[in-house]
C-alpha cells in the first residue's frame, strides 16, 4: 500500500511537471519584447499614439475637454482615482513632492467609481483634494480608452502623444516623464 501511493505521487508529479510544457524556457528568457507594435498613426493609449479627446464634466459641473487642456498646458497628467488608501497616499505623495515642480502641467484626478457628480464631490471634499480638478467618468469610457485601473497614471504631451500609461509606483517615472516633455 505505502510503495503504491509513492508510485501514484510520482505519477503525479510527473504529469503536473510534463503539463507545464516550456517551463524551463522561463528560467533563460530571451529578452524579446513580445508586445505588437503599436501603431502610432491611430489614436490609442499607448506611449507614443495620440490621446483621443475627450470630454467629462468636473465635481463642480463644468465640462473639461483634453484638447482645451491641453492647448493651456504643458501637458495632462491623469490619475485614476478610487478613493481608497492607496490612491490617497499616492496623490498625497504626487502633491508634495511632483506637482510643484510642474505648475506648468495639468493634473486631473478621475474618479470613475462613485457614479455621479454630487457623489464624487462629497468624496473630494471628505477626502480633502477640494483644490483638484476631479472628472467624473460615470460611465468608464475614459478608464477604458487608457485600458486603466486603480491608480493608472497617463501623461499626454501639450501635441496630444502619450508619453507614459502605467500603474503609479514612487513617482520617479512620472517625475522623469514630465521632465522630459517638450
Amino acid at each position: 500500500m505505502f510503495i503504491a501511493s509513492k508510485l501514484l505521487l510520482l505519477l503525479g508529479l510527473t504529469l503536473l511537471l510534463a503539463g507545464c510544457g516550456d517551463t524551463f524556457d522561463d528560467l533563460n528568457p530571451s529578452g524579446k519584447d513580445r508586445r505588437p507594435a503599436v501603431d502610432q498613426n491611430v489614436p490609442g493609449p499607448h506611449v507614443g499614439q495620440n490621446a483621443a479627446d475627450f470630454t467629462l464634466t468636473n465635481t463642480l459641473g463644468e465640462s473639461v475637454n483634453l484638447a482645451t487642456e491641453l492647448s493651456n498646458a504643458r501637458g495632462v497628467v491623469l490619475y485614476f482615482n478610487m478613493w481608497c488608501p492607496i490612491c490617497d497616499a499616492h496623490m498625497s505623495h504626487m502633491r508634495s513632492y511632483v506637482m510643484p515642480d510642474f505648475p506648468e502641467v495639468k493634473f486631473l484626478l478621475v474618479d470613475y467609481v462613485s457614479g455621479s457628480v454630487d457623489r464624487s464631490r462629497s468624496a473630494q471634499l471628505s477626502n480633502g483634494y477640494a483644490a483638484l480638478n476631479v472628472l467624473v467618468d460615470t460611465d468608464e469610457a475614459v478608464l477604458n480608452q487608457f485600458n486603466a485601473t486603480m491608480g493608472t497614471t497617463v501623461v499626454i504631451d501639450s501635441s496630444g502623444i502619450v508619453r507614459m500609461n502605467e500603474d503609479y509606483k514612487d513617482g520617479s517615472k512620472l517625475y522623469d516623464t514630465l521632465e522630459a516633455l517638450p
